[in-house]
């Protein structure tokens, strides 16, 4: 990309559908102002871009385990207050569309068709053993060192 673009970059290490949102909200709005975009995802915000249906691959009992606690996907996400037992984010959902606002998966959707940048932190996926098959198609997989090269050229650095 061209070096005299703005640039912005988001570190989602949450994996709560509120936070998740903010975070493509920004991004988004970001790549419509021109700006060169990435987001990296590390440990809970992984699980936003895991794809929803089960992959069969092959893991040890431990990546099982994890698989198995962690919400598969940006629709089965909780939210950070009020999640109630899973109320709240059909409520939040329902308020959104009420709104018509865009749900998670189509702000996902928005920002790959915007160039935004989608990095999943390969150490963590190691750590939680996601492999590369669970994840959504189009992503980029990388370690931290590549995201301080994009963050150090960034005016606009987010932790979310």
């Amino acid at each position: 990309m061209e070096d005299n673009k703005e640039k912005t970059t988001i570190v989602l290490f949450s994996g709560e559908l509120d936070k998740a949102i903010a975070a493509f909200i920004i991004a988004n709005g970001a790549a419509a102002y021109d700006h060169e975009v990435t987001i990296f995802f590390t440990f809970w915000g992984l699980n936003v871009l895991r794809k929803d249906q089960k992959i069969g691959v092959k893991k040890g009992f431990l990546e099982k385990m994890f698989g198995k606690m962690m919400p598969r996907g940006a629709e089965k996400l909780g939210i950070s207050k009020m999640n109630f037992g899973g109320v709240g984010p059909k409520m939040i959902k329902h308020v959104m569309k009420k709104h018509n606002a865009l749900s998670l998966p189509e702000l996902i959707e928005l920002a790959q068709e915007q160039g935004v940048k989608l990095v999943a932190c390969t150490m963590t996926m190691d750590l939680l053993g996601l492999q590369q098959e669970e994840l959504l198609d189009g992503i980029e997989y990388a370690g931290v060192a590549a995201y301080l090269g994009d963050a150090a050229d960034a005016r606009v650095n987010l932790f979310i």
